[in-house]
């Protein structure tokens, strides 16, 4: 039997281009989220930057990975999404270099975190930006929630595994 791919081999590219896995990440719990800055959503920035700053010392790391599938709504580079995220909403939680989450070029932890939880009647397609999945300590990924669930009240799942 074939191991699973543990989520901290995964690589991928931070916004200021550098390689590197998650494995940095072992032992935190994660909100992993498809961002986009032009997206009815995007106010969601303010939430998630407020649980980052609220439970990072606890052991929790939002983790933003930019994503134009949805409506063109992720338009720029690398620097027009740190500059949005900066000066718009505070971000300082990790960002990264814009990717796919769905279709053949999916990428690698897109594909893990959907084929570990899937969606609304067993769909593994994302189905918009803001997209949520929460992974414990350990790597498992234990939740996923529709782009409408608000940052505050993931609180409550995200609070057991601090």
């Amino acid at each position: 039997m074939q191991e699973r791919e543990s989520i901290y081999d995964i690589e991928v590219t931070s916004l200021e281009g550098e390689r590197q896995t998650l494995e940095q990440y072992r032992g935190k719990v994660l909100l992993i989220v498809n961002v986009a800055s032009k997206c009815g959503f995007t106010p969601q920035y303010a939430g998630l930057e407020e649980l980052y700053r609220s439970y990072r010392d606890r052991g929790l790391v939002v983790l933003g990975f930019p994503c134009d599938q949805f409506g063109h709504q992720e338009p720029g580079d690398a620097e027009e999404i740190r500059s949005f995220c900066s000066l718009t909403y505070q971000v300082s939680f990790p960002m990264f270099a814009k990717i796919e989450v769905n279709g053949p070029g999916t990428h690698p932890l897109y594909r893990l975190l959907k084929s570990a939880q899937k969606g609304l009647l067993g769909s593994e397609a994302i189905k918009w930006n803001f997209t949520k999945f929460l992974v414990d300590r350990g790597g498992e990924v234990v939740q996923r929630y529709a782009p409408t669930a608000t940052p505050e009240s993931i609180a409550k799942d995200i609070l057991p595994l601090l």
